[in-house]
């Protein structure tokens, strides 16, 4: 049986796991996902991606967790927790992303549980995502109790340029 590990990474950790988290986004986008990233995306785009999410972690600004099949990282999300004045009980999640080689086997189903345990433990009562309406993930946050507030025509592109629309979600953690 395979071993799933969920791990909250400081940004040390972040900075020392910046190629394997890098493979991950690269992964995701040669697969067609729509996660901000054009199919041109380099590995030297993608490493410096995530040496800027490990800033953030350094400044308490997100959490970064990952996802670790038989000790190798294949998956990865972060919660964003700087927010407005107005709103420090909320945070963002962003960046679900499982290697293809890894789906299936519920990384991103405890990947997502353990962001909601990390944003309660940090003091946010609310989480909001956005996704590809009719994905794979779009599902999953269904099946995990979040509620969908509507769907964004033409928001976004995938990799090849094509148009997407996006499903946003909220979920209460009060």
């Amino acid at each position: 049986m395979k071993v799933i590990e969920i791990r909250r990474l400081s940004a040390a950790e972040g900075r020392q796991y910046v190629a394997a988290l890098a493979g991950v986004l690269l992964d995701c986008v040669a697969g067609g996902a729509s996660v901000s990233f054009m199919a041109s995306l380099s590995k030297a785009e993608a490493e410096s991606f995530f040496e800027k999410v490990a800033e953030g972690v350094e400044w308490g600004e997100r959490i970064l967790l990952a996802a670790f099949l038989d000790s190798e990282l294949l998956g990865t999300v972060q919660i964003i927790t700087a927010t407005p004045p107005n709103q420090p009980h909320r945070a963002d999640v962003a960046k679900l992303l499982v290697h293809r080689s890894a789906r299936g086997q519920g990384l991103a189903r405890r990947l997502m549980e353990q962001a909601e345990g990390a944003s309660r433990a940090a003091g946010k009562t609310l989480l909001v995502l956005d996704t590809v309406t009719g994905g794979d993930a779009e599902r999953l946050y269904m099946r995990l109790g979040w509620t969908k507030a509507g769907i964004i025509p033409n928001y976004a592109l995938f990799p090849d340029g094509r148009f997407c629309d996006t499903t946003v979600f909220w979920k209460d953690l009060a």
